[in-house]
This record gives C-alpha cells, sequence and structure tokens, in this order.
C-alpha cells in the first residue's frame, strides 16, 4: 500500500508540473491569431451611411483601441482637394503589424495611389475598395476586390422602373465633373438607349457641381430654382435621376411640391430625411423601421408611387460587408475574388432585400474584369412596395455602348 501512495503521489506531482507548464505557455489562445481591419469612411456629415457602416463593425468586433478588430478613420470631408490627406491616412493603416485588410467604403479619388503605397509597404495586406470614384482600370489593377453599384444595369433599370411607375419622360441631372467618369458617361449612354427601347424621351440638365466655388447651398439652390422650369418644360409624367447625393434633397422636395418623380436612390436615408423632415434618431440601424418610416411620410404627403429607393443602404451594407467578407477571407472561411462569398457577406447586413452581381466588362476589349463586381438591389416604390428589378436583366447589347 505505501508503494501505491508513493506511486499516485508521484503521478499527481508529474500532473501538476504539466498543468504549470501548459498555463503558463504562451500558446493556443486567440492572441497569435489576432488581426485587424481598417475601415476607411467618409464623415457622418458627408457620408452617414457609409460612417454607420463602420459603426456596426465595430460594434460588433470592438475597437482596435479597445483591444477588439477593427480601426476606423475617415477622409476629409473636401476629399477632391485634399487627396494628399486621403493618401496618407490610407497608407498609415499598415503601419500596423496586425493590420490584415483595408476596406475604403467610398474610394474617393486618390485610394488607387494609396493602395499603390500600401502593396509597396505590405503584401499581406488584403484591399477592397467599394464604390470607386476612380475608373476601372485605374483602380481594379491595385485592388484585391471592388464593389460597386452597378451604375450600368441601375441606368436601364431606372428607365425601366421609370415607365413601370408611369413615366413618359426621362431627365438626367449631372455636371461635367461626374461625366467625365468611365461609368458615369456610360450610364446616360445606356439611359438614351434604354428611353428608345422602353418608348421614354430622355434629356439632360446640367446642375452645379457640389464642388465648385458655389459649394453645396449653391449647387443645392439652383435645383431648388430650376424643378419648377424642368416640370414646366416636361411635364409630371417625368421622372429624375441625379448622380449627386447632395442634389438629392432639393430635388425630392421640389418633385414632391410640382408633380413629377424620382427614381434610382440608393437608401431611404439619402434625400428623404432632410426633403421631408423625417426624423430617423430613434430608428438608427434599423433598415426596416427606417424605410416604413419614409414610406409613411411620403404616402402621407402624397408621394405614393412616384418615389423609388432601395431598401438597404448601398453604403451602409457596402462598408458592413465588405469588412465582414474580408474577416472571412483572413480567417479562411471564404475565398478572395469569391461572388457567392461577398454576396453572404453582403446578405448579412440587408436581410429579405435580393441583390443581383455582374462583372465589370470594358467597353474596349468586351473582356470582363476577374475583380471588380458590380451590384444592385430591388428597388422598392414607396406605397406599392418591391419592384422585382433583380428579375429583369438588361440586354448584353448596353455593355458595349459608350
Amino acid at each position: 500500500m505505501k508503494k501505491i501512495l508513493i506511486v499516485l503521489l508521484l503521478l499527481m506531482m508529474v500532473t501538476g508540473v504539466f498543468a504549470g507548464c501548459k498555463s503558463t505557455s504562451p500558446t493556443s489562445d486567440t492572441t497569435s491569431d489576432k488581426f485587424h481591419i481598417g475601415i476607411v469612411t467618409g464623415t457622418v456629415t458627408q457620408s452617414e451611411d457609409g460612417y454607420r457602416g463602420g459603426e456596426a463593425l465595430a460594434e460588433e468586433y470592438g475597437k482596435v483601441a479597445d483591444g477588439g478588430m477593427i480601426e476606423a478613420i475617415t477622409y476629409p470631408d473636401n476629399f477632391q482637394a485634399e487627396q494628399e490627406t486621403t493618401i496618407s491616412s490610407i497608407v498609415g493603416l499598415a503601419d500596423d503589424p496586425l493590420m490584415k485588410a483595408i476596406v475604403v467604403g467610398e474610394s474617393v479619388p486618390g485610394t488607387a495611389e494609396a493602395f499603390k503605397q500600401v502593396r509597396a509597404k505590405r503584401s499581406d495586406i488584403l484591399l477592397f475598395a467599394g464604390k470607386p470614384h476612380e475608373d476601372p482600370n485605374v483602380i481594379a489593377p491595385v485592388s484585391d476586390v471592388v464593389a460597386n453599384f452597378d451604375q450600368l444595369t441601375n441606368a436601364y433599370i431606372n428607365v425601366w422602373a421609370a415607365k413601370q411607375m408611369g413615366a413618359k419622360t426621362f431627365v438626367f441631372i449631372s455636371f461635367p465633373r461626374h461625366m467625365s467618369l468611365e461609368l458615369i458617361s456610360r450610364a446616360w449612354a445606356i439611359t438614351q438607349a434604354a428611353g428608345k427601347d422602353l418608348g421614354i424621351a430622355t434629356y439632360y440638365e446640367s446642375a452645379s457641381d457640389p464642388l465648385s466655388d458655389v459649394g453645396v447651398p449653391g449647387a443645392q439652390q439652383y435645383i431648388l430654382e430650376q424643378v419648377p422650369t424642368w416640370i414646366q418644360k416636361y411635364g409630371t409624367d417625368t421622372a429624375f435621376y441625379t448622380t449627386n447625393l447632395a442634389l438629392q434633397e432639393p430635388l425630392l422636395k421640389q418633385i414632391m411640391k410640382y408633380g413629377g418623380m424620382s427614381v434610382g436612390i440608393l437608401s431611404p436615408t439619402l434625400g428623404y430625411p432632410g426633403a421631408f423632415g423625417i426624423d430617423l434618431s430613434a430608428e438608427k440601424g434599423n433598415w426596416p423601421a427606417i424605410l416604413k418610416k419614409v414610406e409613411d411620410t411620403v404616402v402621407a404627403q402624397g408621394g405614393s408611387g412616384r418615389f423609388n429607393a432601395w431598401a438597404f443602404s448601398m453604403d451602409y451594407v457596402t462598408v458592413a460587408g465588405l469588412g465582414e467578407y474580408a474577416k472571412r477571407c483572413i480567417e479562411g472561411t471564404a475565398k478572395v475574388g469569391n461572388e457567392a462569398d461577398m454576396l453572404s457577406a453582403f446578405e448579412k447586413y440587408s436581410p429579405g432585400a435580393e441583390w443581383n452581381c455582374t462583372l465589370y466588362t470594358d467597353v474596349g476589349t468586351g473582356d470582363k474584369v476577374a475583380n471588380y463586381f458590380q451590384l444592385y438591389q430591388d428597388t422598392y416604390v414607396f406605397g406599392k412596395g418591391f419592384m422585382g428589378a433583380t428579375k429583369e436583366k438588361m440586354p448584353e447589347k448596353y455593355l458595349t455602348i459608350k
């Protein structure tokens, strides 16, 4: 018995030693697998939906400053004139040794150059570009994934939706800076072609650029003054679309007052709250509740069937979806450049909404760009519901129009 007790005591001592070694060993905890993701958006004043997308990720996965995963920064409001600041801010994220992905929610001018510089410093960092302002042949080669709203299909869908809503005329509102961008100029060309095929007259009207000397107030005032004239010129059976977010609020306000229709807005929070005095502070982040409140207001003011939007903000879903997609790619549960994996991440932040995705087609060569994804969401008409726009296919011939 004494021998047995001695053996048992020895075994307990050995087990205790190994247990002690295991408890003090630096290992198997999550520190060796820890990584950070940089999220770059506009400010809350200039791009609230995108900013909120970054907030959603930070709330879910924690801020780097608090030991979490997300490092969220913003680019300047006047990004056009402050490209160097944008570039240095993005490149600065690569100084963090745990940084494994950088997501730019709206890839303003300077993003491509920033990505080049990050690549030179850190080839291990994934670079995801959302809603790029720079042309595809500039941003795609320096990015792992580009996700843009499908401006080309959207141009066709806008005309199709306008016809379903009863429009006989379609007015496309923009300005030279935007029209110099390849995708926007092609969107206008497709709008004209779709108008001919679908039997809707299309017209172009030039507006003031919010980034010009007149600023946002001057550009908005111009719209307030011109819409009554345009509606008198084209009639109330006219659908209006603008390429600029800042112009949407005055456009919506005047359409409600003087007649006409509005199409192509990529979120119920863009333009509608300001135009119709809708307070969405209590609904922040609750997209079904946001949609219902905006719809109720629009319908109450007599706008049923005359205004549409996406049910979930493209800016919000792009930021949150690309951030989630980057996380899954780093963890190995998703593949970089896989369409289904990316859409799965987007759908996490837009439950119930249908999406379509296509690869960008180079207008010069006809080749598809493997890492440039174009997405569009079903269209929701206030007072009527979803239109089933994702089931409507744009004719292939429009992809070669320029």
